[in-house]
């Protein structure tokens, strides 16, 4: 693994005052316009879950045109670099390039009387993404800064969004890149009032139960998936989750059968296992097994006829996970904080950071400033107002990260 890096010991106030950083900091507030301009444009192109590559391609030529060194890798990744050869180590800042849901048109992104964006994706992950374009301009628009003891890395990644179950990262943190990268910066959503230093633990399940289907009067009888299914469900949603560690199940979706008046083949549904503990997910986990054998003996044991066959697959896994309190990372971003008066608190929430954190990487997910509500719906918003304070926190907290002297832990 990269060495790690340690703060270096210059308070946040002196170095903000140099040239190169100073004139970055003016560059955020300077170009709002241009910041919120590019935020919408990007928003228009669609990205949902493994359907990035239009948005990948106009990322990757936008860092091109900021003058940055800008490839896509073979899980469809934006990786970006300041010149063409630049040694490490790195500190990488990466935003997810997927949305859960995609515009229908670009007419679906708007902005109101109010100066609010609306649309799917404007927050979760417009702004990050908006965040990595004006960091990059700012760096190549201002004077090269000084004392630099490693490198920015810009990176959009893909399959954040459920499914995608983390796939971008995982993809960069197997390659040989992330054997240079000491510390990650994820970006994901707009809130500056949070520190993800704890990865939420998940675990998904497409639940299937077939069986013969038929006519509803003629074939009665025959086992059902939709009974057998929704006894797997009612059985499994009597699990407590009560108490520490905080945990939590959701049957997001469930289908099945062609009609009223027949006996379904195939019913599916799909569940959500979360826990800040792994070992509580594994209990829950159990549990659903359990639940949907149980389930399939009782249909069985009621029909008459042909029976049903339950299955449960994995379709997603996010592992928990925790930032070491000692890291350079947050002591960082909490020397920036107390800088520009912004009060957080620690979290933990499912994010890209998963990952280089359970792979022992230094990781934290933050907001980019600005405020957003409504993720993962139609009525999604972002409100820009303010956003200039969520990029300098996280130009100041890079800025520190890339003068600290080399160190392994």
């Amino acid at each position: 693994m990269a060495a790690n890096l340690v703060p270096a010991a210059i308070p946040v106030a002196d170095m903000a005052q140099q040239r190169g950083v100073r004139e970055c900091l003016q560059w955020f507030t300077r170009e709002k316009q241009w910041i919120n301009e590019i935020h919408l444009e990007l928003c228009r192109i669609a990205a949902p879950t493994f359907l990035e590559q239009a948005r990948a391609e106009w990322m990757a030529a936008q860092l091109r045109s900021s003058g940055w060194k800008s490839q896509i890798d073979r899980a469809g990744n934006v990786v970006a670099f300041p010149a063409e050869k630049v040694p490490g180590p790195y500190i990488a800042v990466t935003a997810h390039l997927d949305t859960v849901l995609a515009p229908r048109s670009t007419d679906d992104i708007t902005v109101g009387p109010d100066g609010y964006f609306r649309g799917p994706g404007v927050s979760d992950n417009g702004s990050g993404l908006a965040a990595l374009l004006a960091i990059a301009r700012a760096i190549k628009s201002s004077p090269e800064m000084e004392d630099l003891q490693a490198a920015p890395v810009l990176i959009g990644n893909v399959g954040e969004e459920g499914e995608g179950n983390l796939t971008g990262m995982r993809w960069l943190c197997k390659s040989e890149l992330a054997r240079e990268i000491a510390t990650f910066l994820v970006l994901d959503g707009a809130s500056t009032e949070h520190i993800t230093t704890r990865a939420l633990g998940s675990r998904r399940f497409e639940v299937t139960v077939t069986g013969p289907g038929g006519h509803s009067w003629s074939d009665y009888g025959v086992g059902n998936p939709v009974h057998a299914l929704s006894r797997a469900v009612a059985l499994f949603s009597e699990a407590r989750v009560n108490g520490s560690p905080r945990s939590s199940f959701n049957v997001g979706l469930i289908d099945g059968g062609t009609s009223v008046n027949s006996i379904p083949s195939l019913a599916r549904a799909k569940v959500d296992i979360r826990s800040e503990s792994n070992e509580k997910v594994e209990e829950l986990v159990g549990l659903l097994s359990a639940a949907v054998e149980r389930a399939q003996e009782q249909e069985n044991q009621r029909a008459t006829g042909g029976k049903v066959v339950a299955k449960v697959k994995e379709i997603g896994a996010r592992p928990a996970a925790e930032l070491d309190e000692r890291a350079a990372v947050l002591g960082c971003i909490r020397a920036v904080d107390a800088h520009l008066g912004i009060r957080s608190r620690l979290d933990c929430s499912s994010t890209d950071a998963n990952i280089p954190l359970s792979l022992g990487i230094p990781a934290i997910s933050i907001g980019s400033g600005g405020h957003g509500g409504g993720a993962h719906t139609t009525k999604e918003w972002y409100n820009p107002e303010g956003r200039d304070l969520g990029l300098k926190r996280i130009f100041l907290t890079l800025s520190l990260l890339l003068r600290g002297p080399r160190t392994r832990e």
